[in-house]
């Protein structure tokens, strides 16, 4: 399957660019070491998970990888909270960067409960 066509794929890349970008910002603009770290490594953990999951070796394996990236997802959408509700980062960027990351878990989700079903038929 090309790049293209793999929505979630472009999305979580897209996404682990702007989450790196953020934390040059944090860390050179705001002073912010810790949380920013945590962000940036689940973050760009998303797409790394949903990179791997296409060379899974079953089709467990796939869901496995797509669920970790799903709690990836999460994760980041956590320190995302923490960052806004400590005024790291402003309600703009807070809000674009969440609606993106809850985007991308919109659709692993659905990815999860569709490659889960058709397994248990």
């Amino acid at each position: 399957m090309s790049d293209k066509n793999n929505i979630v794929k472009v999305k979580s890349k897209r996404f682990a660019v702007r989450v790196i970008n953020m934390y040059k910002y944090l860390c050179g603009e705001k002073r912010e070491f810790v949380i920013s770290k945590q962000v940036l490594r689940s973050g760009t953990s998303i797409g790394a998970n949903i990179a791997e999951s296409e060379c899974a070796y079953s089709k467990s394996d796939f869901v496995y990888k797509l669920y970790t990236a799903l709690k990836e997802c999460n994760e980041t959408k956590y320190w995302l909270e923490l960052l806004y509700e400590t005024d790291y980062i402003g309600e703009e960027m807070f809000n674009s960067m969440y609606s993106d990351c809850e985007e991308i878990r919109r659709i692993l989700s659905a990815s999860t409960k569709t490659v889960k079903d058709s397994a248990e038929k």
